[in-house]
């Protein structure tokens, strides 16, 4: 075959990577300090090369050429030749095949060997001599156009969205209604079964766990475990194969879309969580694998100070450098492939401050942000931000541009500790409470950001499941082999008495209580309400609150054990949030209306307003939130809340008020059936939700 290869021509230098262009393949790759670039080619299985082409092209800092006669389902890698001088941030190793960034089929399974490392271990001044061409990965060339069949995006508007975190494989590992061949698959998630539950929960849109392309680090390796989670990408351009019944790329790409189509027929929207932030090329002692070989110096974050080492904001030990025009370019063309070519609805940004790190710092202005939003295929879609890296500076909640939604910790926490603080150093008072139940104004209305933009979470899969934010007061992680250390700590929002599993009812009863009335707050409140998938079935991790290495029962949802009053509750509460339609996506005014009703009003138990000591006491924290101006309706609505441990009477405003949602109860229902009563039996931990006649 080797033999019968035409020359490369000179070919064009976009677009980057391998791109079948009539009746031959043309390559394209960035690397700004090579000396040469070979573009390597192989049989189909990837392991046997077969002939070395030096690119002929050089246009700026991208080399390319054409090969004639080629096409799709050709084998390649490439070899950057320059200079080894860690000391100025250059590592080339051409004896290091070399992964294309932009390949959209990854060749191959990686197995850790010495042979990847591309400093010799002898003598970190050179580079390594073995050559690991047998064992890299290797990109294969795609043309594979895909009958979308009229699929329709639902382009549901953020204000009416309900975000439901997921894993691909966890979600229907262990259903048994999902046909045993499609469990733990893209295709499992595009079951009859899987869209049904989501339907009947009132789910628009589901947010995916990364689904780009990883590997699994060589510490878990090693120990027999897997990156479950999947936060180390390898391929931007590539579903992971993992997640997928197909035997070859073809497959796995078409089960994807065809999951896509699925869901979107069932008007629901996909969200991709993704990790532009770091590689699995970890640290200076990781594996050379693609970016690093080609240009380190242009790819990654390196240490002023001390270039053979990499800034790590991101713990992962590397930085990808968003101040780059070509890795913006890349992250870009990623995003924009999975829009056009995979039909996503938006993006989940996985530490998103390192997409705004300038050389001063953060900045909302930072270039990425700026290319983002002038870019016409992703002017529509859904952009959230997980608003903190592990970097100096690095937490930036409300301080994303316009049009970003963020992860809401602030609501996060404060709702905990309104709940479930024990102590009264982790107690909520209620002028806390009331300003992350208002979409956090005081972040984002100030930033001249909508509502909506506020995602409100309790929990998320970083962290505690709902159950056993309830259940546990110390984390049990020891299945991670990292000696219990690694997670969250000490669970400071905790009150329930009992540590883990509990046979007693009365303790039983208090968890559960505890769970609806979180979830209560979550659905009422103003803003994004994001929830986890198995948190309305009670699914319980044992308390193992950082399981992003158990691919097993610990993180597969347990459907036959499921909860089945807190599934009914649940979807109770979210189809309570359509009816009402409580807050409206607008920021309050402060004045009444010609009704003579605040848009918002605040009331203690005995139906007064609050002062300046109720908003900021610790103790005594009942409150009641009059929204007079609904969103749904002209009618106004009633919302109450009892942290404490005691029923506490509570004295409505005038007028006939019929209770549409009591938490104290096992599925919400209301017990009450007298609906013109003055005072309100307000349960212990309890939230209630009224309308007035």
């Amino acid at each position: 075959m080797a033999s019968r290869l035409s020359p490369l021509d000179i070919g064009r230098a976009w677009p980057l990577g391998a791109q079948v262009d009539g009746d031959g393949v043309n390559f394209a790759i960035v690397s700004a300090h090579a000396t040469a670039v070979e573009l390597c080619l192989f049989d189909g299985s990837g392991r046997v090369e077969e002939r070395r082409m030096p690119l002929p092209g050089r246009r700026g800092d991208v080399w390319h050429g054409r090969l004639p006669a080629a096409g799709a389902g050709l084998v390649y890698g490439w070899r950057a030749h320059g200079p080894w001088a860690p000391e100025c941030g250059h590592r080339y190793n051409p004896a290091k095949l070399l992964l294309d960034p932009y390949a959209r089929e990854i060749v191959g399974r990686f197995e850790w060997d010495d042979s990847h490392r591309g400093a010799d271990p002898a003598d970190a001044a050179k580079p390594d001599p073995r050559d690991n061409g047998a064992l890299a990965l290797k990109a294969r060339v795609v043309d594979d156009a895909y009958d979308w069949n009229g699929d329709v995006a639902p382009a549901t508007p953020l204000a009416d969205t309900l975000l439901y975190e997921l894993q691909v494989k966890g979600y229907t590992q262990r259903h048994p209604q999902v046909p045993a061949a499609l469990r733990g698959r893209y295709a499992g998630l595009a079951s009859d079964a899987s869209i049904a539950h989501l339907h009947a929960l009132g789910i628009t849109a589901v947010s995916l766990l990364p689904v780009h392309q990883h590997l699994d680090e060589e510490r878990l390796v090693a120990f027999g475990l897997r990156n479950y989670w999947g936060y180390n990408t390898i391929g931007y351009f590539c579903p992971d194969p993992v997640l997928s019944g197909a035997t070859d790329g073809r497959g796995v790409r078409d089960e994807f879309r065809a999951m896509v189509k699925r869901l979107h027929a069932a008007r629901i929207e996909v969200i991709l969580d993704v990790v532009y932030n770091h590689t699995a090329e970890s640290d200076e002692t990781g594996p050379t694998i693609s970016w690093r070989g080609l240009d380190n110096a242009g790819y990654y974050r390196l240490n002023a100070g001390d270039p053979t080492r990499y800034e790590n904001h991101t713990g992962c030990g590397n930085t990808l450098d968003l101040r780059h025009p070509r890795v913006i370019q890349m992250v870009l063309d990623s995003l924009r492939y999975w829009v056009l070519e995979m039909h996503v609805d938006g993006f989940r940004f996985d530490l998103a401050p390192v997409l705004g790190r300038t050389d001063v710092g953060y900045s909302p202005h930072a270039p990425f942000f700026t290319a983002l939003a002038q870019d016409p295929v992703l002017a529509g879609v859904k952009l959230i931000a997980e608003p903190w890296d592990v970097g100096p500076g690095g937490y930036r909640l409300g301080q994303f541009p316009d049009r970003w939604a963020e992860w809401n910790d602030r609501f996060r926490d404060s709702m905990r500790g309104y709940w479930l603080g024990q102590a009264a150093v982790d107690r909520i008072d209620r002028g806390e409470f009331a300003r992350r139940l208002c979409a956090s104004s005081d972040i984002f209305h100030t930033a001249q950001r909508l509502p909506a933009e506020s995602v409100n979470f309790i929990v998320a899969h970083d962290g505690y499941t709902l159950h056993d934010l309830v259940s546990f007061e110390q984390r049990h992680n020891e299945a991670n082999l990292e000696g219990n250390r690694d997670g969250h700590g000490h669970n400071r929002s905790w009150n329930c008495g009992v540590e883990g599993p509990s046979d007693d009812p009365a303790v039983h009863a208090l968890r559960q209580r505890l769970q609806r009335a979180l979830l209560a707050t979550l659905l009422v409140a103003q803003g994004t309400p994001m929830l986890v998938a198995g948190d309305e079935l009670g699914h319980s991790q044992g308390g193992n609150n950082n399981p992003y290495c158990q691919d097993n029962p610990t993180t597969w949802i347990d459907w036959a054990g499921a909860d089945a009053d807190l599934l009914a509750y649940t979807r109770r509460l979210i189809a309570l949030r359509r009816e009402v339609r409580g807050f409206r996506n607008a920021w309050y005014r402060g004045v009444a209306g010609d009704d003579g009703l605040h848009d918002v009003s605040w009331c203690g138990p005995d139906g007064g307003e609050l002062d300046a000591t109720d908003w900021h006491a610790t103790e005594g924290r009942v409150l009641g939130c009059l929204i007079g101006h609904p969103a749904g309706s002209a009618t106004p609505l009633l919302l109450l809340f009892n942290p404490e441990p005691v029923d506490r009477p509570f004295r409505l405003p005038d007028g006939t008020w019929h209770a549409l949602l009591d938490s104290s109860q096992p599925t919400g229902a209301n017990t009450s059936r007298d609906a013109s009563v003055a005072v309100h039996p307000l349960a212990a931990r309890s939230v209630c939700v009224l309308r007035k006649a």
